[in-house]
């Protein structure tokens, strides 16, 4: 895992053009390079290249693709991985071959499809009914008991209301009762009088019991039959799998191979293109390149410091184990190139926090074993649809369990009981007013602990951004802006003056010349700012601002910025109190639900009222301090140094699931 993104490297290469082939699949199977459109090249040289169209657009090859993977999932096919194997024993693309298969297997379950389309609409019209029957709705169901005439049969009367999913059967006197959605009762009647339905007078309530249990078992039926149905696709489907997987397999490479191709240009004989590559990866892509086209080609190297910044891709390499928090960095925006990799500091930040306001050793465990048993379950479904819980929320788990277990054993909760003593101090007991002494004994104190915290986090934040500022020698920023060195030299001395006048009680500030001359000589700087950016921006473009411009936008944004350091760095402050709060009522919960048990005097009750309560709590509380972690991290932390512009940096490979348009 690199603190910083990865260095970057531009390749540009000229092949021989029949060698073009050999190369895309070799740059395919690496996987590291980030393609360039020829248009973004320089433009005199862009206008001696021709872009050649792809014989079969990938749009095409995509839906063919698309086919294949929708039949792969009705059988059951997981995706195969695509080796270098694969790639080179693969033949030409036929896209005829490859449609006239794909529309043979549909085309021989069409009549098992639609069957299958036929008898799931039933069952959701059965399911109504039970809804309406478990839920006393009448209102939305039409219940008969008749008999229909001595000349007709029983089984064709059913059948000609099978297509209203009415259901019919018999009660213990030999009569008929007729169960079915009143929506459909005109059609019903229709039929009814074909058959001679004669209405009787008996009671309903023995009836419906009748005819729920006969819709029950219908349901049942036609559920069994649904099932078989999906077992036959799977089969016939599952039959052809290696065909389907090979031909998957075909297309994929087929559409990555146009992908990559449509980034290249051409002269009369040769092939040219660019992409960005790791720096680490420079020698090996190089290597490849060089052995695909036999040596028939020209290799260039630009380095990054050739290239506006703005432009060149973002790559951020960290732990596979972090993947959780690296999708909430990329859920962010993407980090500038060549700045600090957000993804372990926001690990730490949002584990702290976390920590800090779900704090309990049993709650803590049972979010590692969702976590855990989450997990496996998706690994041994690995086509399943994400659910409530999801994929990553079951990764996400195995990091917040440990963590709200650290938190419990430092605060004394298991599942909302003292049984151990704190390491650090007893939360129940400093929220319930029963703490006695220690550093800690009151919310007041542990509001404290939170605010130094966010004071803690914010300044890192700071510290992180002056160090980007450094490495994108943006000099002037990194002394005159908010979060550069002005806006913190300015925000500590507020910490220490705030600190002052809380510890004399709220009665007095400080009257340290020091801290008078520091903010005196920082407002000064904030003056300063508009002059030495005008004069900058004269000397880069060569045009002077008139003086009375100058001297407006300095004044206008002195106020504004002395505004934005006071009223965002204490409001960013002062959010960390929410640490605090969701921390106190995780406490104030566990320990209502406790008095609530108690007050029962039944041990029974008890229990279950301690366990349901704890249900609760973790459902409710872990769910906030969750998304109160990430708004901190979101609003608190990274607006101090990630600015989320950097463009992502998208390699094309065998491996990769990139969505060609």
């Amino acid at each position: 895992m690199s603190l910083f993104t990865q260095k970057m490297k531009m390749l540009t290469a000229v092949v021989l053009d029949g060698y073009s082939d050999a190369v895309v699949k070799a740059l395919l199977e690496e996987g590291v390079m980030d393609f360039v459109h020829i248009s973004q090249l320089d433009g005199e040289q862009a206008s001696r290249l021709s872009s050649r169209k792809v014989d079969i657009p990938t749009g095409a090859i995509g839906d063919l693709r698309g086919r294949c993977e929708n039949l792969m999932k009705l059988g059951g096919l997981d995706l195969p991985p695509i080796s270098k194997s694969d790639v080179d024993s693969l033949g030409g693309l036929d896209m005829d071959a490859c449609r006239r298969t794909l529309d043979g297997l549909s085309s021989g379950m069409a009549g098992l499809r639609e069957e299958q389309r036929n008898l799931n609409q039933r069952l959701v019209a059965y399911d109504e009914m039970l809804s309406y029957v478990k839920e006393k709705k009448t209102e939305y169901i039409d219940l008969r008991i008749g008999s229909i005439s001595a000349d007709r049969k029983l089984d064709d009367f059913m059948m000609r209301l099978a297509p209203y999913c009415a259901v019919v059967a018999k009660d213990d006197s030999g009569m008929l009762v007729s169960l079915s959605l009143k929506r459909d009762v005109s059609r019903i009647d229709e039929i009814m009088d074909k058959f001679g339905w004669t209405e009787s007078p008996k009671a309903d309530k023995d009836s419906l019991q009748i005819a729920s249990r006969a819709l029950e078992e219908k349901r049942a039926s036609i559920q069994g039959k649904v099932d078989d149905l999906a077992r036959q696709v799977k089969e016939r489907i599952a039959a052809q799998g290696e065909d389907l997987k090979r031909m998957w397999i075909l297309l994929r490479v087929s559409e990555l191979s146009g992908h990559v191709e449509s980034f290249f240009s051409y002269t009369r004989n040769t092939t040219l293109f660019s992409g960005w590559v790791p720096a680490a990866k420079a020698g090996e892509v190089e290597s490849v390149i060089y052995e695909a086209a036999k040596g028939k080609c020209i290799i260039e190297w630009t380095d990054d410091s050739e290239v506006d910044r703005q432009s060149i891709p973002t790559s951020v390499s960290s732990a596979k184990v972090l993947a959780p928090f690296e999708r909430m960095v990329k859920n962010y925006g993407t980090p500038e190139y060549g700045s600090i990799n957000p993804t372990p500091f926001t690990t730490v930040a949002y584990i702290i926090m976390f920590a800090l306001m779900f704090a309990d050793v049993g709650q803590g465990l049972v979010l590692l074993l969702i976590g855990i048993i989450g997990g496996q379950w998706y690994r041994r479904h690995p086509m399943a649809k994400d659910g409530l819980i999801s994929r990553y929320l079951c990764s996400l788990l195995m990091f917040l369990g440990p963590a709200s277990m650290v938190g419990g054993a430092l605060f004394g909760s298991y599942f909302g009981y003292s049984w151990l003593p704190a390491i650090w101090f007893n939360y129940h007991a400093v929220v319930n007013g029963h703490a006695e002494g220690g550093l800690v004994s009151s919310v007041y104190d542990i509001l404290g602990i939170t605010i130094k915290f966010g004071i803690a986090v914010i300044f890192t934040g700071l510290v992180l951004n002056w160090i980007n500022l450094v490495r994108k020698r943006r000099y002037l920023e990194l002394v005159f802006d908010k979060n550069g060195l002005v806006g913190g030299v300015m925000y500590a001395l507020g910490i220490y003056a705030c600190y002052y006048f809380v510890d004399t009680g709220y009665r007095a500030f400080p009257t340290s010349p020091a801290l008078y001359a520091g903010l005196g000589l920082c407002l000064v700087m904030i003056i300063v700012k508009g002059p030495v950016y005008a004069a900058h921006k004269a000397k880069l473009s060569g045009h002077r601002e008139k003086v009375s411009s100058v001297v407006v936008d300095t004044v206008m944004d002195f106020f504004v910025q002395v505004l934005e350091i006071f009223s965002s760095f204490l409001s960013n402050t002062l959010s960390f109190m929410r640490v605090a709060g969701l921390g106190i009522a995780h406490v104030s919960l566990m320990t209502a639900f406790e008095d609530m048990a108690a007050m029962t005097g039944n041990l029974v009750a008890y229990v279950l009222i301690m366990i349901l309560g704890n249900v609760i709590v973790i459902a409710i509380e872990g769910l906030s301090a969750g998304i109160q972690s990430l708004r901190l991290n979101y609003y608190e932390f990274f607006t101090k140094y990630f600015t989320g512009r950097g463009i992502a940096y998208e390699p094309v490979g065998l491996r990769s699931r990139i969505v060609i348009d």
